[in-house]
């Protein structure tokens, strides 16, 4: 029995997973690692080649690094779990004008879980993934995710839904190194190649990044429910037609009509099947609403805190108050920030520590 203890690893075949779990077992954990299949790309019926953590290669290449090392690797198949709840939620998302954001949901309610429940089938004392970020112990005992050191990798922002009882338990070794110190490890491990390989940055059951696609693949009927309703300005007056709602997202710019000069969608209206653009003026808001919450560093509502706010994964944060309403929270920035869009993630930061996060619901005070 290792000192360090066991811990179970999700490995992608990826080079972050891979050295995560080679790094822990340099440290003398007894590793276990687990590659969860979620998604069946073939059944998508996308137009490009298979790619991202649900191919075969991958599983592969995840075995054969276990095996080198000595360590029992698993494969673990939640596809249909995954399907029931996330590919669920992100149609029903964009079919309710909203722009869903899988990962966080993913992370939130299905791999976490599973790895958990694995992790105690398997007798391990740990959880570890290969996302750049930290697990941080509060003063209070209470645990949360705080910002890896290299910013332009940090992946804080897609686990603001962890719970308590997984985030007590998870290791995230990667937090405090820079990816070209992750890719000389990876030499260092002996897997060169694996520094070279590509990374992929898409939703891992739409890998051709053409969710347009996948939504009229996966709705009976979508295109005749939701073709030819109007493009309008925020007085009303019809634009012209588009291909239907859910093919459009807020902020979007390319693929609209030609009016002379760049706009942006601003609103969508599903009801009524109109898609209001604007100029991009008009995508500035002051304030939102935020539900869904789970807070991190604290536990109950920190009414009146002043945090900063990022509103997308690549987004830099704003400084803004945060008031208690109900079950949700009011967020208002000092300054306007722009492309508030509903269904998406807002999350809480004080300095490098999440605070808590929550699902946008609707944006307030455009100006």
């Amino acid at each position: 029995m290792s000192k360090q203890g066991k811990v179970l690893v999700a490995m992608s075949g990826g080079i972050d997973s891979t050295v995560t779990a080679l790094m822990l077992h340099a440290q003398g954990y007894e590793v276990v690692g687990i590659t969860m299949k979620t998604w069946d790309y073939a059944a998508a019926g996308g137009s490009k080649k298979e790619t991202g953590c649900c191919n075969l290669d991958s599983f592969n290449d995840a075995r054969q690094a276990a095996v080198e090392h000595g360590f029992a690797h698993y494969i673990l198949d939640i596809r249909e779990e995954f399907g029931d709840f996330v590919i669920e939620n992100f149609v029903d998302e964009y079919l309710a004008g909203r722009t869903p954001n899988p990962c966080v949901l993913c992370n939130t309610h299905i791999k976490w879980r599973a790895l958990l429940k694995r992790a105690d089938a398997l007798g391990c004392d740990y959880i570890a993934t290969g996302h750049y970020a930290k697990i941080t112990q509060f003063e209070n005992g209470r645990f949360g995710v705080s910002k890896a050191i290299d910013e332009n990798k940090d992946q804080s922002y897609v686990l603001w839904g962890l719970q308590q009882d997984l985030l007590s338990r998870t290791l995230l070794p990667l937090g405090p190194y820079r990816k070209p110190e992750i890719r000389q490890m990876a030499h260092d491990f002996g897997y060169p190649e694996l520094a070279k390989k590509q990374e992929s940055y898409e939703i891992c059951f739409v890998p051709d990044n053409d969710y347009r696609g996948f939504l009229r693949r996966n709705v009976d009927g979508l295109e005749a429910r939701v073709d030819g309703g109007n493009f309008i300005d925020k007085q009303g007056k019809i634009l012209g037609k588009h291909q239907g709602y859910p093919f459009y997202t807020i902020g979007q710019r390319k693929g609209l009509i030609a009016l002379g000069k760049p706009v942006f969608v601003t609103h969508i209206d599903p009801e009524m099947n109109t898609v209001t653009l604007g100029d991009e003026s008009d995508l500035d808001a002051a304030d939102m609403t935020v539900g869904k919450l789970n807070w991190m560093k604290y536990d109950f509502t920190p009414n009146g805190a002043e945090v900063v706010t990022k509103i997308r994964y690549k987004d830099p944060g704003a400084l803004s108050v945060i008031a208690e309403s109900g079950s949700a929270v009011e967020v208002r920035f000092y300054q306007p920030v722009k492309g508030i869009a509903p269904g998406q993630s807002a999350v809480f930061y004080e300095g490098d520590d999440v605070i808590g996060g929550g699902i946008i619901q609707r944006m307030d005070n455009r100006l």
